[in-house]
């Protein structure tokens, strides 16, 4: 018995088929890259990073709490370390949560060297990165066109903050500490 040639469906039955071109397929390609592409930026926004140099003899710890934030230099004061910071933050407005955690870390790492001062120097921003995605689909019909699409950026921008821990002796005027 002869075989018989199986006819090829047209072009618009094998899309519906395969999912592809279709309202539904796109929603979850879609919905995949924008979970991935989230993912990517909630990593990069965790990380956060902190330094310290040694200038002085540490002392025994002492509660982080005892420890006074100074935005200018007590009259007479021991250095102890020199300590950075950096978080990465999504947005500017984001800065101000990132700079008392920054803060809140570096008072902790004074604290360990028995330092009962932190006297603030430095707070900047810096490589600033941006994440963009976008998708866009284009399905036609015998006598219609219809053309989704969506797309999402995100900032991520560094904060630097710079201190040193320093151990002001009992009976000297504060001068101005910051809390």
């Amino acid at each position: 018995m002869p075989r018989r040639r199986r006819r090829a469906r047209p072009l618009r039955a094998r899309r519906r088929q395969n999912n592809v071109g279709t309202q539904g397929g796109i929603l979850v390609r879609l919905g995949l890259r924008l979970i991935s592409a989230l993912s990517f930026a909630a990593a990069l926004v965790a990380c956060a990073t902190s330094s310290q140099v040694l200038t002085g003899a540490p002392r025994s710890p002492i509660s982080p709490a005892a420890v006074r934030v100074y935005t200018q230099s007590p009259q007479s004061f021991e250095e102890i370390a020199v300590l950075g910071a950096s978080r990465k933050s999504v947005s500017s407005a984001g800065g101000e949560r990132a700079i008392a955690k920054m803060i809140a870390a570096m008072r902790a790492q004074a604290a360990e060297l028995g330092a009962n001062g932190l006297l603030l120097e430095d707070f900047s921003d810096s490589d600033s990165v941006a994440i963009g995605t976008g998708v866009g689909s284009q399905t036609y019909t015998h006598n219609a066109s219809i053309d989704v699409g969506i797309g999402g950026s995100l900032g991520v921008i560094k904060k630097i903050a710079k201190a040193r821990a320093i151990f002001v002796p009992a009976g000297v005027p504060a001068g101005h500490p910051g809390t």
